[in-house]
């Protein structure tokens, strides 16, 4: 017959709580880091996950034709030092305005009126989220929050915003086929709202994987790339060539700098129709 011990029980029992604590203290900053790596509703940003999914690798080359210096602007950049861009030979901007149908930039009117202040030509772009509600209505939140279109000459097109999903899966969940039909339903909108083809901001990776590589939009939408490299490297299909390209977010004054693909009389152009 084994012979009791007075405590053993209670020895066992303590040592077993104190494993399960620590197991416990092990899990619980996984938990607490992994949270944190997902942003809140309404801080995503044009390119935001550019360096995650596509890389860094590099600046335009210098020997490039002739392009314009623009950057594009979003409320985590706060109000921007305007005057300090546009003595740097920065031309034209695009501000976030929207995302979704809950949130709108509260610097957005900082940043899109001071931009036209000091000469440059600007607009609007919205962040896409097609899991939260349809294209139709996202088009329409935008244009009611800021993203129309005048005819002043200054004014650019809006932009769609279509990009990596910094909430969830990658394509939030949608078939290619699907994402085609949302992506449709914005521009459609869209243009019946504003008279102008929006311009589509994407990055290849994305855009074949999310697309299954459509291109039937390159005929009407100009396209804003995004490839922090050397060279754009290989389009979206269809397109045969860029009108804008977000090159670094790394670049002075505002991190978001990119290249309009001519001089400043096609920037003008653009903002004409």
């Amino acid at each position: 017959m084994p012979v009791h011990r007075p405590g053993t029980t209670r020895r066992r029992r303590t040592a077993l709580f104190v494993t399960l604590l620590a197991a416990l203290s092990l899990t619980l900053p996984l938990t607490s880091a992994r949270a944190a790596t997902t942003p809140a509703r309404g801080s995503a940003f044009m390119g935001m996950g550019v360096p995650a999914h596509d890389g860094r690798n590099g600046l335009p080359r210098t020997a490039d034709a002739t392009q314009t210096e623009g950057v594009d602007v979003a409320s985590y950049q706060g109000n921007v030092a305007w005057p300090t861009l546009w003595n740097s030979g920065v031309k034209w901007a695009y501000a976030k305005a929207t995302e979704g149908t809950y949130y709108t930039n509260p610097y957005f009117t900082q940043q899109y009126n001071g931009s036209y202040d000091v000469g440059m030509i600007r607009g609007a772009y919205h962040f896409a989220t097609p899991d939260t509600t349809g294209g139709a209505a996202q088009a329409n939140y935008f244009v009611d929050h800021g993203g129309g279109w005048s005819r002043d000459g200054r004014t650019l097109p809006g932009v769609l915003d279509i990009e990596w999903n910094p909430y969830g899966a990658a394509c939030y969940g949608k078939t290619a086929a699907a994402m085609v039909s949302w992506i449709a339903d914005f521009l459609n909108t869209y243009k019946a709202r504003t008279g102008r083809d929006a311009v589509i901001y994407t990055a290849t990776s994305w855009w074949t994987q999310c697309t299954g590589n459509y291109g039937g939009f390159a005929s009407a939408n100009p396209l804003w790339i995004a490839r922090y490299a050397a060279d754009v490297g290989t389009l979206p299909a269809g397109w045969g060539s860029y009108t804008m390209w977000q090159y670094t977010s790394t670049g002075p004054t505002v991190g978001d700098h990119d290249k309009f693909n001519g001089a400043l009389d096609r920037v003008q152009a653009l903002a004409n129709g």
